[in-house]
């Protein structure tokens, strides 16, 4: 598969905010990616020719001219340089046990993405969750049939990447996962310039041990830069085989609505939208940003979908709080209101058999476009509740009460 850079050397034509971590959980930024040298100017010496005489003509003085998106695009490309990261252990390819969820699949948006209603998020590894249990983690949700992870460049100054890609490497599985990881909070490559775009993803790429990234997330909107320009190069990423499919996280439906202008002149377009949504925070989704990923039917991958950790259930009282960032955030929901909801979360569970978290995520996935919500785990068998969600059948009258109970 040819990079971004043979493309583009072989002619391809003419604010940060806590809660965009995925998955209950809050994950730290430092660097991790090499710095980008500056490139000297590539000049081309050409001598005209008179047509008519077939004498040699001397050549036209040069003319000054703003560089184009495109030249700029090219730039960069050949200035950027991947990580080297090694990832070792020997290839031991790993067969799925035969289980009911391994059947279970939803595609994201218009695309062949096949995945499983359930995005393992991944922003824990390597930061609360050591290397060993990260990979019982993915062992278990692929052995339950799940086939999403989903990371950014920034989770643990991208010690998430490079476990998920040694992960990878040495259960030889890579063909059967759906790598959905994010860019533009990274502190080597801030922001979503073409240059930062490019470098993200060369880097992300060689942390994962892959050639390509599935579906790229914009982590966070970028008002400093032309969404043109942006969008310009995920294009190139996108020609050279390095990207598949583009997405939004955070992104506003204004902001939405202006890239699908963009996306209908021929730049790349959005298929699905990462967003805080849950029980316990519908307001901020249930507006118009459902009505324009509706519209432009994207498909709605829901982060903090178990809001903290609250629906799961571990929370009833303050003394049920432990020193963490995410009991601390779960805490602002111990009151009528939120011990109301998880109330009759928790009732509905029972009458299902199923953990609370898994009726938390099987009413989002009965949500109009939602593909798959994102959630985490800090230990292998909690996994089995999250993933458990794509097999349960909510009754209408199950989805009332959570309606009413959380409107």
């Amino acid at each position: 598969m040819s990079t971004a850079r043979e493309a583009v050397s072989g002619g391809v034509g003419d604010s940060v905010a806590t809660d965009g971590v995925q998955a209950d959980e809050v994950s730290r930024e430092s660097s991790q990616a090499e710095s980008t040298p500056e490139s000297a100017p590539v000049t081309v010496d050409a001598q005209a020719v008179d047509t008519h005489s077939g004498s040699s003509a001397q050549p036209a003085p040069p003319t000054a001219s703003a560089p184009t998106l495109t030249d700029r695009l090219a730039a960069i490309a050949l200035q950027t340089r991947p990580l080297q990261v090694q990832h070792s252990g020997p290839v031991q390819r790993v067969d799925r046990p035969r289980v009911p969820a391994a059947n279970i699949r939803r595609t994201i948006g218009d695309t062949d993405l096949s995945v499983h209603p359930l995005a393992l998020g991944c922003s824990v590894f390597g930061w609360t969750t050591d290397g060993d249990t990260a990979m019982a983690i993915l062992d278990r949700h692929w052995a339950l049939g799940g086939n999403l992870l989903d990371t950014a460049d920034s989770y643990a100054a991208g010690r998430s990447e490079v476990l998920i890609g040694s992960w990878m490497r040495t259960r030889g599985v890579r063909d059967d996962m759906v790598i959905s990881t994010k860019i533009g909070r990274n502190r080597d490559n801030p922001g979503l310039s073409p240059r930062s775009i490019v470098g993200a993803v060369h880097a992300s790429l060689e942390r994962l041990g892959t050639d390509h990234i599935d579906l790229l997330h914009f982590h966070f909107d970028d008002l400093d830069v032309p969404l043109e320009e942006s969008l310009g190069a995920v294009e190139m990423l996108i020609r050279s085989g390095e990207v598949r499919y583009l997405a939004a996280s955070n992104f506003t439906a204004e902001r939405l609505m202006e890239a699908r202008v963009l996306a209908a002149n021929g730049l790349p377009r959005f298929v699905a939208l990462e967003t805080p949504y849950n029980l316990m925070n519908r307001v901020s989704f249930e507006s118009s940003l459902a009505l324009v990923t509706r519209a432009q039917e994207l498909a709605v991958m829901p982060y903090f979908a178990l809001a903290h950790g609250f629906l799961t259930g571990k929370y009833h009282s303050k003394s049920d709080l432990t020193d963490t960032i995410r009991a601390g955030r779960a805490s602002a929901y111990l009151n009528r209101t939120g011990l109301k909801v998880l109330g009759t979360v928790e009732r509905i569970a029972e009458d299902h058999g199923v953990a609370p978290s898994s009726i938390a995520l099987a009413w989002l996935l009965a949500r109009a476009g939602v593909v798959a919500p994102v959630a985490s785990a800090s230990r292998p068998e909690q996994v089995d509740a999250l993933v458990a969600a794509g097999s349960v059948l909510l009754g209408r009258a199950d989805m009332v009460d959570l309606d009413r109970v959380s409107a």
